[in-house]
């Protein structure tokens, strides 16, 4: 943004608190993005700025130590354990301070202030002081003219507040010296510090010290418009394997688009898996946005330079990238700017819904269905259909969640993850808990594999695989190597449980950044941290046995066969033309399909731990009902096979038809006559078949056309 910050210092405006005279300087809560200071944060949100680095005069206990006193960090559910949501001081005075160690000699421009984060306290701090220092001995206060600037603060616990310094300050150590704080609270503050790090005189190899990445994309924040145009500029750079598309619109009209990546953009063809990526379905989660549109650069650059694993992604597979899910959330996010938005202005819709809960609820449906049926064999495990109340115009559906679902029932997706922010984790379904419980390990039948999606982003991801990084907020995911069955965290029924219950696709959640809005000069470094893992398990698509369904005669594809795997109680179906892919790890199976109107089939299929899919296709052969059906309804004539077939089909029914007519004669249960009987007196030498498993009676005429009968009791076929 070009437009700049004028800071008006009010000379006459004196305030005397606890004798002390300052010129009081205001803060502000902004509304034009990253136009407060040229310079970045420090990185205390990010955990750029190590725990060692943070310092203060005092602290009540661990839980509310000096590395707490981070911007946005978040507390315990219990008020006095290790994490809480500050800094707070022991004593209640004007000797307390926060300081924070650049390690290198910085222009100090802004520092941004935020209360406690606790749902049991209320403490903030009103206003405060910076001094500078490069040795910790000498400390400079930040003056205003001949006075000492005393800066305002925050008025609640949780809205940011940014002070500019009237000149900026350069020195390696900074101090946050609050003077007063809330009257029923005490001394607590979140903080970052905006600062420039300046080159080092000593360091003759500068170019060894840069972060980030040699990838030549838009490293910036992007608005809708701008969102926009990156996207269509990408469509016209890879016109071939791009397509761009809505799949609807948000509550305030934009727009959901979406990046097709194929080489055949606009068609599925046989075979090939659907892959997507969703991101900001919290508006103010950025990242995910961010690097969607940073990849969908990549794939276009790397396949015009020939990039054979992007040339290969292309080629066999239809990929949908989705990087703003919730617009209208984004646009109020990002009016604050990376610093000022807090941690959850633009979480929701513009209509306040929460995305993430606003799925129809499966689970329970499942689980109740567990309970009551005492048929087991009745059940099923997977196409759950969704609730009537859920479709109905009253419910409480979001535009974008209803335009998803819709998506997702349109096209036969296979993978995906769904990509969020605010910690450093991988989470997979379920992500509900039976009867709603806080949180509890509930698995899918696919939990290996799972566990395996989940594995293969945080294990490739150099932030989350690093062994020696601190916790984010509240949670060591680095004791469950970054992943975490999601109803083992928190318990909601979210698009991850939806689409593995309503759909063939797997997915999981990405938590990419404990800063949930990264500050634009930190998004080279994040693209370079989480590019292989995009890349690496967009691949896993690939893995476990794909196919096709046909009709063994005519060769036509089969839509909804389907698929059973031996001991996983999971079932996926065909796609509309036949095809399907069913994730699995490297192993044995014993796999099943049938079809209505198909006699089922059984074959072995083993998945290899290479990088492709096992080819396992299936002939089904019509049952002799079946093509009955079909060729009555074409108005036809019994082929001599089928009237074998039949015949055979007599033979092998006749005895469990007999004892069937015994048992009832036995119970003296008379047998309806129907048209069939009276028939068989006028035809002659018939051969009758009772038959409770045929849905009609058959008689067949010496020119070979049918004609049907049935009883009200029972079904026959009569043959000549």
């Amino acid at each position: 943004m070009s437009d700049i910050l004028v800071v008006i210092l009010n000379s006459q405006l004196q305030r005397t608190t606890h004798n002390v005279s300052f010129s009081l300087f205001p803060s502000s809560t902004l509304n034009h993005p990253f136009a407060f200071s040229e310079c970045p944060p420090l990185g205390l949100e990010s955990l750029k700025v190590k725990d060692s680095q943070i310092q203060a005069s005092s602290y009540k206990r661990m839980g509310l130590g000096p590395h707490r006193g981070r911007l946005n960090i978040q507390s315990g559910v219990e008020d006095g354990d290790i994490y809480d949501g500050a800094w707070c001081a022991e004593y209640k005075d004007q000797n307390q301070w926060l300081q924070i160690d650049a390690k290198k000699l910085t222009r100090f421009t802004a520092v941004i202030l935020q209360g406690r984060g606790s749902i049991w306290s209320l403490d903030y701090v009103e206003t405060f002081k910076v001094q500078v220092s490069n040795d910790t001995i000498k400390w400079k206060p930040c003056m205003n003219a001949t006075e000492e600037v005393v800066f305002e603060g925050n008025k609640d616990s949780e809205t940011p507040v940014l002070a500019i310094l009237p000149e900026p300050a350069v020195a390696q150590y900074i101090r946050i010296n609050p003077q007063t704080w809330f009257k029923n609270g005490t001394i607590c503050l979140r903080a970052e510090i905006m600062g420039c790090e300046l080159p080092d005189p000593n360091n003759i190899y500068p170019w060894q010290a840069e972060e980030g990445t040699k990838d030549k994309l838009d490293f910036r924040h992007h608005n809708y418009k701008e969102m926009r145009k990156l996207m269509k500029s990408v469509n016209e750079m890879c016109p071939d394997i791009t397509r761009i598309y809505s799949i609807g619109k948000s509550y305030m009209g934009l727009k959901l688009y979406v990046m097709e990546i194929s080489d055949n953009p606009g068609k599925h063809e046989l075979g090939e898996p659907e892959f997507r990526y969703v991101a900001g379905m919290h508006g103010n989660e950025v990242l995910g946005r961010e690097l969607l549109l940073n990849l969908m650069e990549y794939i276009c650059q790397e396949y015009k330079r020939g990039n054979q694993r992007i040339v290969h992604l292309v080629e066999e597979t239809r990929i949908h990238l989705l990087p703003s899910m919730n617009p209208d959330g984004y646009e109020m996010a990002y009016k604050k700017g990376s610093e000022l938005a807090g941690w959850s202005l633009g979480r929701f819709s513009y209509e306040g819904i929460d995305m993430n809960h606003n799925f129809a609820d499966l689970n329970t449906i499942m689980w109740d269905a567990i309970e009551l049926e005492t048929d087991k064999s009745k059940l099923i495990n997977h196409y759950f259909p969704i609730p009537e109340h859920y479709t109905s115009e009253e419910a409480m559906v979001a535009s974008e969640t209803r335009a998803v679902i819709s998506w997702m029932q349109t096209i036969p997706f296979v993978l995906s993850a769904n990509l969020h922010g605010g910690e450093l984790v991988v989470t997979y379904p379920f992500d509900m808990t039976k009867d709603w419980a806080p949180k509890e390990h509930t698995p899918t039948p696919d939990e290996s594999f799972f566990r395996w999606l989940a594995t293969v982003y945080a294990s490739t991801n150099h932030v989350m695989s690093d062994p020696d990084r601190r916790p984010c907020h509240n949670e060591d995911f680095l004791r469950y190597n970054n992943i975490i069955n999601g109803a083992n965290w928190h318990t909601v029924p979210g698009m991850n449980d939806f689409s593995y219950l309503h759909t063939n696709c797997f997915e999981v959640t990405v938590e990419l950044s404990c800063d949930k809005f990264p500050h634009a000069s930190e998004l080279p470094i994040e693209w370079e941290s989480n590019k292989e893992s995009l890349l690496v398990y967009m691949e896993q698509v690939h893995r476990g046995i794909k196919g096709v369904v046909k009709d063994r005669d005519t060769e036509a594809g089969i839509a909804d066969a389907i698929i059973k795997v031996d001991d996983i109680d999971h079932h996926i179906r065909s796609a509309f033309d036949g095809d399907f892919w069913r994730l699995l790890n490297p192993g044995d199976y014993d796999v099943t399909v049938t079809a209505e109107g198909y006699f089922p089939a059984t074959q072995s299929c083993r998945v290899e731990y290479e990088h492709y899919p096992t080819i396992c296709d299936f002939h089904l052969t019509k049952t002799p009902k079946q093509r009955l059906r079909e060729i009555l309804a074409k108005g036809g004539k019994i082929p001599k096979d089928l009237q074998l077939r039949l015949r055979q089909l007599r033979i092998r029914k006749l005895r469990a038809s007999t004892k069937l007519i015994n048992r009832r004669r036995a119970s003296q249960q008379p047998l309806v006559l129907s048209k069939c009987e009276y028939m068989m007196n006028e035809l002659g030498p018939v051969l009758f078949l009772w038959t409770p498993l045929s849905l009609f009676d058959l008689r067949l005429s010496t020119d070979g056309a049918v004609e049907l009968c049935e009883t009200s009791t029972m079904y026959g076929i009569i043959f000549i």
